[in-house]
Order: C-alpha cells, then sequence, then structure tokens
C-alpha cells in the first residue's frame, strides 16, 4: 500500500539545493522531472529573484551543463537543468526505493518535498539511507492516498474533527490537562461520555488513515 510523505530538507543536504542557490526573497517550484538516461531534466519556476545572479551561480555549478530559460514572466522564469544527478545523495535515495517525487519547492535555506513511496518499509528505507550520507530532513505528513473516500480530514467526520480541535486548542492533551472532556461536553452540547466516544473514535480514524500501514492492522 503506497503512502506519500510531505518533507522538509536543508538546503545544503543535497545536491540541487546547492546548485539552485537562491537569493533570500527567491522561490523555487518544480513543475516536473524527465529523465533521460542517467541524468533527471528538472523543469522549475524561479519567482521573486535576481534572475541574473541566479543564473550565473547556477550555470557555474561543475554538475550543471546546462540552464535554459523556457518562459520568462516579469516575476517568476520557467527553467530546465540538465545536469549529471548522480551525486545528489537525496535523489539517489529517492530511486534506490522507488519512491516518486510529486512536487517540490525550495527556499535560500530549505526544500520542502512530496513524496509518493511503494510502502511504509520504502519510506524506512529512505530515510535510513539519508541518515546514512549525511541528509538530514524533518517529516511534515505522512498519509496514506490508496483510500479515495476518506475526505479532506483523513476520515474523520465532521462532528470528530470538531471534537478533536477543540480538545487540542483547549488544551485536553496538554501535561497538565486544560480542560476535562465535561466542558468540551458542554460547548459541544453532547454529554460527557459522547465526547470521550468521539475522540476515540477520531484518534483511531485519523491513526488507520495516517500512520499505520495496511501490515499493522
Amino acid at each position: 500500500m503506497s503512502v506519500i510523505a510531505e518533507i522538509s530538507v536543508p538546503a545544503d543536504d543535497f545536491e540541487l539545493g546547492r546548485i539552485l542557490e537562491l537569493s533570500a526573497a527567491g522561490m523555487v517550484e518544480l513543475e516536473s522531472l524527465v529523465p533521460t538516461g542517467e541524468r533527471v531534466v528538472p523543469y522549475f519556476w524561479v519567482c521573486d529573484a535576481d534572475f541574473e545572479a541566479f543564473e550565473a551561480a547556477t550555470e557555474s555549478h561543475p554538475a550543471v551543463e546546462r540552464l535554459t530559460r523556457i518562459d520568462v514572466f516579469d516575476d517568476r522564469v520557467l527553467y530546465s537543468l540538465s545536469w549529471s544527478a548522480g551525486n545528489d545523495r537525496m535523489f539517489q535515495s529517492v530511486d534506490h526505493v522507488d519512491a516518486y517525487i510529486l512536487a517540490a519547492t525550495g527556499s535560500a535555506d530549505s526544500w520542502e518535498f512530496e513524496l509518493r513511496f511503494p510502502d511504509h518499509d520504502a519510506m524506512s528505507a529512505f530515510q535510513n539511507r539519508c541518515g546514512d550520507r549525511g541528509v538530514s530532513f524533518e517529516v511534515l505528513r505522512v498519509f496514506n492516498p490508496s483510500k479515495p473516500d476518506i475526505g479532506p480530514w483523513f476520515g474523520l467526520t465532521e462532528p470528530q474533527r470538531e471534537a478533536l480541535v477543540l480538545a487540542v486548542e483547549q488544551g485536553y492533551y496538554d501535561i497538565p490537562r486544560n480542560c476535562k472532556t465535561v466542558e468540551i461536553a458542554d460547548e459541544l452540547g453532547i454529554s460527557d461520555q459522547a465526547v470521550t466516544e468521539r475522540l476515540r473514535r477520531a484518534i483511531v480514524t485519523l491513526s488507520s488513515n495516517t500512520v499505520l500501514s495496511s501490515s499493522d492492522r
């Protein structure tokens, strides 16, 4: 069962992040990746940057063969980049576990990737491989995309989401707790027992549709 993870990677931790050196205000958004033999040709937008300085810095990198302007607008430019990904430990780790980059955005400091893995084992292997190769990242979100009926809140019903959001905002899960279920019940207009059951079902549903694989259940 496939799994999608959103991660944040320091720009200095992988070669493409170092190649696409941006000013503090600049932003890059990956549009597509086109494999050409042993090379990967990314098409990406650069926004709100000093484009001439960006191009000069990118073209001077030894791994870059060619940087090409595709479309030019006042505040953004679409580029293609011909380069060898053989030394990029992040991209090699993605390829090694048969993952796929769905989306990526980058700034001067960090990049956020949306990656599709074949299963949770592949995601774990990717994490271990990156760690062994000095690529650090923060996991922002993990979810199971194979259930089209889970809706916008990972399968939570609106009442479950309402109770869970209220519990978090009022500090029910804080240590020490800042509220009791009876207070949440009063605000929702339901019984204390109903709140407890609604929160239990919400946590089970949320866990089942995000952090658990089919083999865990």
